[in-house]
């Protein structure tokens, strides 16, 4: 049987030579498969610049634990395309399997007649094609990029939409201003929908989302800090919205942002109608939320045993400026409450800034070793990242792999076990989890 592989590489060649962000592709590919858009189940839209995964992650435990049904759309994927597409299942979902996916992938190729389509349009076609035939009692779609023009915002009357905190990333596509890409962003927003909007880190940021949903009639507006509030109190999460006060587990997922993240997947549910949910759900899918690759502890598999005895070895896709502050405040608070030396192994792509997300680290790691990512022509060199590090104060060095540089660390003399951070790419992250046995599931 042909391969769900050898099928996306075809698609690439129909790919137009430059992209213009547009509807018009995946409209025509869906109306040729008979409208799946419009056959879903309620659809909850998440777009945004950081946090869009982790807070999805969170909705679909808290929904698994109450017995739905739940279908989950992501991008990109870490080791395999299939992690993309998540069919729900009574007990829990599954990542589609190849045999589904290579039929609808050929029925999509067969429907668009060899016409120009992106990579993202025809496989976003092909993944609400398969959730509108099966049966589920909740889509989570995650937008690939923007919102305005992405292909997920095909879905007309979404349950809730709700969007992460924004940073400026995707510059050369979104904008480069602040209330430019929010306002791309914004575009996920419809009438009599509730819009969700997280505390955002610019004002500019939060003032262009609530005009902009404002501006569609959104049936209701809520936002984070003003309309529903999260904090840790007594080492628990403690949430409050006008439907009343939840008393929860403090996340699974590592990290203080993780529970700005919890907070809006909460509002999120209670907005699009599911406030009624026991509460046991919204405790249990605090503890089961997983979220590969963010923040990620290694503790078993080939990479730990590469490094010093007795160190942590972590692992984050995170690559904009604020997704490395996010990840910089975890780590700061990981070393006041076990103290180790940090050190960090670092690749990143070309068309991400830095030293934007290198900064974040002046003063708190101890030395960033550079590596390559591999199968990513787009990657900087690791001279040219170690130049960068360089610049920011950070004390730097290369190594032709990440195994490499694990194995200059065990040949150092510690003071106590380093703590690791492979970082940079979620390509990176990627293919660490695929070198380490550590898949996605």
């Amino acid at each position: 049987m042909e391969s769900s592989d050898a099928i996306l590489a075809r698609f690439f060649a129909l790919h137009p030579k430059s992209i213009d962000f547009s509807l018009t592709r995946i409209e025509r590919l869906l109306a040729r498969l008979g409208h799946p858009e419009k056959r879903l189940p309620p659809t909850i839209h998440v777009a945004g610049t950081n946090g869009k995964g982790s807070t999805i992650a969170f909705m679909r435990a808290i929904l698994e634990a109450a017995g739905l049904v739940v279908h989950v759309y992501t991008s990109p994927h870490l080791v395999r395309f299939h992690e993309r597409i998540r069919i729900g299942r009574p007990g829990g979902g599954v990542f589609v399997p190849e045999e589904r996916l290579v039929e609808v992938l050929r029925a999509c190729e067969a429907a668009n007649e060899s016409e120009p389509i992106t990579v993202f349009e025809i496989t976003t076609a092909a993944a609400l094609h398969l959730f509108a035939e099966e049966p589920a009692d909740v889509l989570l779609l995650e937008v690939g990029l923007g919102g305005r023009l992405d292909a997920t915002n095909v879905v007309a009357e979404p349950a809730a939409a709700l969007v992460t905190p924004i940073g400026l990333d995707h510059a050369e596509y979104l904008g480069d201003t602040i209330e430019k890409i929010a306002g791309e962003k914004a575009g996920i927003f419809k009438r009599g929908a509730p819009a969700i909007i997280a505390r955002q880190d610019y004002d500019a940021a939060e003032r262009t989302l609530v005009e902009a949903a404002e501006r569609v009639r959104a049936s209701r507006i809520l936002v984070g800090g003003q309309d529903f509030t999260t904090h840790e109190e007594n080492g628990r999460l403690v949430f409050q919205d006008e439907d009343g006060l939840l008393d929860l587990p403090i996340p699974r997922l590592p990290g203080a942002h993780q529970l700005v993240n919890a907070g809006l997947a909460v509002a999120a549910l209670r907005a699009a109608g599911f406030a009624r949910l026991a509460p046991d759900a919204f405790e249990r899918g605090m503890l089961n939320a997983e979220w590969p690759g963010r923040l990620q502890r290694l503790t078993r598999g080939v990479l730990p045993a590469l490094a010093p005895e007795g160190s942590e070895v972590w692992v984050d896709g995170g690559h904009n400026p604020d997704g490395g502050r996010v990840v910089s405040a975890a780590m700061a608070d990981r070393a006041e409450r076990a103290d180790a030396p940090l050190v960090m192994i670092v690749g990143m792509l070309g068309t991400k800034d830095a030293a934007g997300f290198l900064k974040n680290f002046a003063g708190l790691a101890r030395e960033v070793i550079c590596v390559p990512i591999p199968s990513q022509m787009a990657a900087r060199p690791p001279e040219e990242v170690a130049a960068i590090a360089a610049s920011v104060g950070l004390v730097t060095s290369t190594a032709p792999s990440v195994e490499a540089a694990l194995a200059v660390l065990n040949d150092t003399i510690w003071e106590s076990p380093p703590r690791v951070l492979i970082c940079g790419s979620l390509y990176l992250a990627g293919s660490v989890l695929a070198a380490n046995g550590s898949l996605p599931a």
